[in-house]
């Protein structure tokens, strides 16, 4: 079947029971992350992806995973769960692929009056519905604003499986786009918007091991929130 098909079918069977779902799958209650603590592997160095002394940070950061296509092509010991969006990350935070393990973090700037949420329906063939809801405070007397906003599929990978030492956070699927106000808004206005999309699950991940992590950016490409669901 088309994929294009797939995903508005998926779209229609999750839809309706999104709500009950989300109580379930959803970033509400949860503590924000702090930082995001990003980890770039090779697809290439099998060695980095079981290593034991993976670095780590504290309890309080969104800790990511990406296998990043290597220079063997599908010939690279991980080249099944390396993606396109590992790639993707790493052009916009202006890095070159690495020979091994690569590790970028970035405080959350956290501000008055944002709120970012996130949340994960049910799977549905190959798709699961992911959502983010993210709102500021009143505009009051200032410029418009644009914010980039990232959503991700993620698979967590208990240590002692899939041949890691340590627990993984494997990004699965992402979707990036940017978010910007209307020209004129009243000033008790909130801006606020929302995604709701149908991601498809990757070859080979566990749909009950996946969960919705996002974050949004501003113009400067400061982190001023971020969210992970947890399926209560």
């Amino acid at each position: 079947m088309n994929p294009f098909v797939c995903a508005f079918a998926s779209l229609m069977a999750w839809s309706a029971p999104l709500a009950l779902a989300q109580a379930h799958c959803s970033s509400d209650g949860t503590p924000a992350p702090a930082a995001l603590f990003e980890r770039f592997i090779s697809a290439d160095c099998e060695v980095c992806w079981s290593d034991p002394a993976t670095p780590a940070p504290g309890p309080s950061a969104l800790v990511l995973d990406w296998l990043v296509p290597g220079t063997l092509g599908d010939e690279a010991p991980l080249s099944a769960a390396a993606t396109r969006d590992a790639l993707d990350r790493l052009a916009s935070l202006g890095r070159t692929p690495p020979v091994g393990t690569d590790v970028h973090t970035a405080p959350v700037h956290g501000r008055p009056a944002v709120q970012l949420r996130v949340g994960l329906g049910p799977a549905v063939n190959d798709y699961v519905g992911a959502t983010m809801a993210f709102s500021t405070a009143p505009v009051a007397a200032r410029r418009p604003q644009a914010w980039t906003y990232y959503l991700l599929l993620v698979e967590t990978l208990p240590a002692g499986t899939e041949g890691t030492a340590v627990t993984r956070y494997l990004v699965r699927n992402m979707l990036e786009g940017l978010w910007t106000e209307r020209d004129k808004l009243s000033n008790r206005e909130h801006p606020a918007w929302s995604e709701l999309r149908p991601m498809r699950i990757a070859d080979g991940a566990r749909p009950e091991r996946l969960r919705a992590v996002g974050w949004v950016q501003d113009a400067q490409g400061r982190v001023v929130a971020a969210a992970q669901s947890v399926c209560r």
